[in-house]
């Protein structure tokens, strides 16, 4: 699999779970605290395996530098309001109105990375390159999600 589709098929899983978030109300503790927690662990392991292998490959290459620095910054942004969500109960209304801002940054993440990071990647490594950061960055996230289950 090529790095390109293993990254997109995260986006599109951490889409679904926020549209299923989304259709909840306030009344939903449990529903919300489950799918909050699928969520908030895609996305933990999503930015450790992009920070580990994805980013530092491509960090130095001066046609991406300057959007992968700016990825970095959005992880932090997303980082925080995960940490922020956290501290909140899931049936307060500055849990949802959060959960929104979350959302929306990580859309804007998603799009640019899709729209304008990958094609220059696509363009500066060979395919062979982007095969083998693919087989890196799927042995990186096995080793996240053994850890993350315990």
């Amino acid at each position: 699999m090529n790095a390109f589709e293993l990254l997109k098929q995260d986006h599109e899983k951490v889409s679904g779970i926020f549209e299923q978030i989304e259709e909840t109300t306030e009344r939903a503790v449990k529903t919300r605290e489950e799918l909050y927690g699928r969520l908030r662990m895609e996305l933990d392991i999503h930015s450790e395996i992009e920070e580990e292998v994805f980013y530092p490959s491509i960090e130095e290459l001066d046609e991406t530098r300057a959007l992968t620095l700016e990825a970095y910054e959005e992880h932090n942004v997303v980082k925080q309001l995960l940490d922020e969500l956290d501290a909140l109960p899931v049936d307060d209304e500055t849990w949802t109105a959060k959960l929104k801002v979350l959302h929306e940054n990580v859309d804007h993440h998603v799009e640019e990375e899709e729209t304008e990071l990958f094609p220059l990647v696509r363009q500066v490594l060979t395919k062979e390159a982007i095969d083998e950061l693919g087989v890196r960055l799927q042995a990186a996230k096995q080793t996240h999600k053994r850890a993350a289950a315990g």
